[in-house]
């Protein structure tokens, strides 16, 4: 059951190299288990001045969890007990661009699903669900980062396509090339399924990617790799941690946009067939439906 006595008012998901907020007040962490096991870590939840936020390392706190192997079922579904309605994600990413620099922001508002081996949705067996995923980001947390990148004098891209790989490898560069060709703009392995079942779970979803290298089509420099990548990520920190201080200053009023109604339209299943120990499983993100 959800438990809005968290009156958590947005969280966020670290990605490589953010393992921990600075600053927060009062922290405390939530183990929590779920119908899909145990999240990537512990949430932690404080506060930034008078916001209450909450915070789970995407990789775990010691970065033990290869992108194929991140339970994003369990991750967002521990998001969703503790009444997180808003979610902010931090990403490590490469350019596809050459006017996307290592180092710069982009806010993506497209994606492409080149990942193969992961569950991507918290329905199936006996629960038929399609949720809209034409504008995968929440417009709201978009304007909430473009805004916030402003106010921070950031170099930063207001948009960008970002192509999902399973990894952990990095690209080929045929590969680099294709998706490229297809006009996207950056690449990384971790937004999907994380945005999916976000919005399954009718919570706004947005991501801040920050650049760490330019793939490996790009002929005048190195291709990527581990080292230049952890290389990046920690001049990237600052970047996101200042970030993160900017959005909770003012973060969106849920409810202004579709993601809290994804789900009011998208059922195929009759009431009369739906299995009941499928819905129990997922009560806490259909209860209101079924």
């Amino acid at each position: 059951m959800e438990n809005d006595t968290e009156n958590i008012d947005i969280a966020f998901i670290g990605g490589s190299g953010l393992y921990e907020l600075e600053d927060l007040e009062d922290p405390t962490s939530r183990d929590i288990n779920t119908p899909f096991g145990r999240p990537s870590d512990s949430i932690t939840v404080g506060r930034l001045g008078t916001t209450r936020v909450g915070f789970l390392p995407r990789h775990g706190r010691n970065h033990t969890f290869l992108p194929s192997e991140i339970p994003y079922k369990a991750n967002i579904f521990a998001l969703k007990s503790l009444g997180v309605k808003l979610v902010i994600s931090i990403s490590a990413v490469g350019s596809l661009k050459e006017q996307i620099k290592p180092l710069e922001v982009v806010v993506p508002n497209q994606l492409i699903d080149m990942t193969k081996f992961r569950q991507s949705s918290y329905f199936g067996d006996g629960v038929v669900a399609h949720i809209p995923f034409a504008d995968p980001f929440c417009p709201q947390l978009r304007h909430t980062i473009l805004d916030s990148c402003k106010r921070e004098d950031l170099a930063f891209h207001d948009e960008g396509t970002y192509v999902v790989i399973e990894g952990p490898h990095f690209s080929t560069k045929a590969e680099s090339f294709l998706y490229k060709n297809w006009g996207a703009d950056i690449i990384g392995m971790t937004a999907l399924p994380e945005a999916k079942l976000a919005r399954e779970a009718e919570i706004c979803y947005g991501t801040i990617a920050l650049v760490t290298d330019y793939d490996c089509w790009h002929a005048e420099e190195q291709p990527v790799s581990a080292k230049m990548v952890m290389s990046n990520l920690r001049k990237n920190l600052e970047t996101s941690r200042s970030l993160i201080k900017r959005i909770v200053c003012a973060p969106p009023e849920y409810g202004k946009c579709q993601c809290g109604a994804a789900l009011k339209e998208a059922f195929v299943t009759s009431q009369q067939e739906l299995r009941k120990h499928s819905t129990d499983r997922i009560k806490l993100i259909v209860g209101k439906y079924i």
